[in-house]
């Protein structure tokens, strides 16, 4: 059986790639923000345990680790949380760029850092679940769209650092799939929102299943993912 940590499962693409895993009988251990966001996710995912750490503090998740057993060993670490805050870069202020930077970037790095030793144990897989926007960037999405780049540094560097350990690397980039993230940036676009337009979750979920899936003579580098309407 194997065992994943996810990041996200409370909605959209974490929480159709949890139920899928959890339905195969695979092990999951759930990132969560706090106490009760913890309660939510063993409600939401009857079977998965769940692991507190705020992503949006990152400097905080090796002290939160340190407070609660870990796993010994993870077949997968897959990164799916994201935040978004639209704008001019006339008019972000620091705190839209810590709000996107620390929560997509940097703690995807630290939460890498703190379960690498875990990952080469098993000779693992990370998955980083980013967006087109980390391929190009348009107007009032500049902050998203720099830590969506960052996150494709930073897997793209962790796939060189890691062959060696036989640490698989992959990077999905959907389109727009429809997810209460999807709801609020048509809120922030002034447009109106109609999840049948966008990528359901579950198709997203099936591409991050065959990269997991994949026999251990191939891995799936990038993939880009595109709503098919």
């Amino acid at each position: 059986m194997a065992t994943h940590l996810i990041t996200g499962a409370g909605s959209g693409i974490g929480a159709s790639v949890a139920r899928r895993l959890l339905e195969r009988g695979d092990d999951l251990l759930l990132l969560a923000r706090d106490a009760g966001r913890a309660k939510e996710l063993a409600a939401l995912h009857p079977g998965a345990r769940t692991l507190v750490g705020d992503l949006g503090n990152p400097d905080r998740l090796s002290w939160a680790f340190g407070q609660q057993t870990m796993p010994d060993r993870l077949d997968s670490l897959l990164h799916v949380a994201g935040v978004v805050e639209l704008g001019p870069i006339g008019e972000l202020t620091p705190k839209a760029w810590h709000f996107q930077l620390n929560t997509n970037l940097v703690a995807p790095a630290e939460l890498t850092r703190l379960l690498l030793p875990q990952l080469r144990a098993a000779r693992g897989h990370l998955l980083f679940v980013n967006s087109g926007a980390g391929l190009a960037a348009h107007a009032e999405w500049g902050a998203y769209a720099a830590s969506k780049h960052g996150l494709k540094a930073l897997a793209d560097s962790l796939r060189h650092e890691e062959r060696a350990h036989g640490v698989r690397v992959t990077s999905v980039y959907p389109g727009r799939t429809a997810s209460p993230m999807q709801e609020k940036v048509h809120r922030q676009e002034g447009k109106e929102y109609d999840a049948a337009r966008w990528i359901d979750p579950e198709s997203v979920a099936t591409t991050l299943l065959m990269a997991l899936d994949l026999p251990r003579d191939a891995e799936v580098n990038d993939l880009t993912v595109r709503p098919g309407r």
